[in-house]
């Protein structure tokens, strides 16, 4: 018996996707005061790095945040190591820290127990989560609701674009920089504009419904975006896929390149220009399948398939952006092979970890 192809405008993913603008635009009118606020403790404390505790997506957003906090504020951010603090007890010394714990549920426990350690510790805790009374946002000194609403579908999307906004308000806050807060408010507006190009992203789409394996590559702010997207495609298609930055591809991966081999390059505008030509050149050379993410038309005629953003966001900003049409493709071709895009085999809306 052949089932019936699901509909895919009634699914939760779906409308989440298309909820994104309307998200970014809640979160920026509710909780700019108390960023703001925030960010004054923060100063008055003056601490000199910052420790992110995050698990899956969330980690992502993570990953963004070192470069945004390490290039904008000059401030040097590590990932947690939370067997640290759950399996081997033996937490590190995080003194004049800022601790920030990042989870869309708020509810995993090895999360929770970074926060924890921090308060005890004296250490400065914000919790960044969609539901600020779960166990995270009771843990932390400070919590950030992101605002993105229920959250059906099992895939995070509009929770990731709002933990990435959230991070950045903290950035452009603490910085009192004007520039950047009207940069940050233009976002629902430009994240509007992305979700334009859902048409041409689902014909490119179905060119891959045989894909086995591929990879991701961003670098600076968009490595974050490689690995969300890579994400995205394990969890909604089943695709093997791994995510790189350009520079650690070329020590080694390099060698997996084959003839039609697809390599995803994510590439807004921006100071990483000359690597990602000189990267794509390489790839070129070695007769990989290139599909290029970019709004340079510089990049998209190097491609084999361009991907054109509609709308060029300041590169800080990009991961914002640069993301929607990851997730739109990964619901695509998930959807051309008959997966069903809320509720992908094995996983569950709330992991637990410890």
């Amino acid at each position: 018996m052949i089932e019936k192809k699901q509909c895919l405008t009634d699914t939760y993913l779906y409308r989440e996707i298309y909820q994104q603008p309307e998200v970014l635009h809640k979160l920026l009118k509710d909780e700019t005061n108390h960023i703001q606020e925030i960010c004054e403790q923060i100063r008055k404390r003056k601490v000199d790095h910052v420790v992110i505790a995050a698990r899956g997506t969330s980690d992502n957003a993570a990953r963004y945040a070192q470069y945004l906090f390490g290039a904008k504020n000059r401030l040097s951010v590590g990932l947690a190591t939370p067997s640290l603090f759950t399996i081997y007890k033996s937490p590190p010394r995080m003194d004049n820290a800022l601790v920030l714990g990042i989870s869309q549920s708020g509810s995993s426990p090895d999360i929770v127990e970074v926060l924890v350690e921090a308060r005890d510790q004296g250490a400065l805790t914000i919790a960044l989560t969609n539901h600020p009374r779960s166990d995270l946002g009771e843990a932390a000194a400070f919590t950030i609701d992101i605002k993105a609403g229920k959250e059906h579908s099992i895939a995070a999307t509009k929770t990731y674009t709002s933990e990435l906004v959230g991070l950045a308000m903290l950035s452009a806050y603490l910085l009192e920089d004007e520039e950047m807060v009207n940069a940050i408010n233009h976002l629902p507006m430009w994240m509007d504009e992305t979700l334009k190009i859902a048409d041409e992203i689902n014909q490119i789409t179905e060119r891959y419904r045989y894909m086995r394996d591929c990879v991701v590559i961003g670098r600076g702010y968009n490595y974050a975006t490689a690995f969300e997207f890579a994400l995205k495609l394990k969890e909604l298609t089943y695709t093997l896929v791994a995510p790189y930055s350009s520079a650690d591809f070329l020590h080694g991966p390099l060698a997996m390149l084959d003839t039609g081999f697809p390599v995803f390059v994510i590439a807004p505008a921006g100071m990483m220009f000359p690597e990602m030509r000189n990267f794509i050149d390489t790839l070129n050379e070695h007769r990989a399948e290139v599909i290029v993410l970019s709004d340079d038309d510089r990049l998209l005629r190097k491609s084999r398939i361009p991907l054109r953003l509609p709308i060029t966001v300041p590169e800080w900003l990009s991961p914002v952006t640069s993301i929607v049409p990851g997730q739109m493709f990964a619901m695509f071709l998930a959807h051309y092979r008959n997966i069903d895009v809320d509720r992908p085999r094995s996983l569950h809306k709330v992991t637990r970890t410890t």
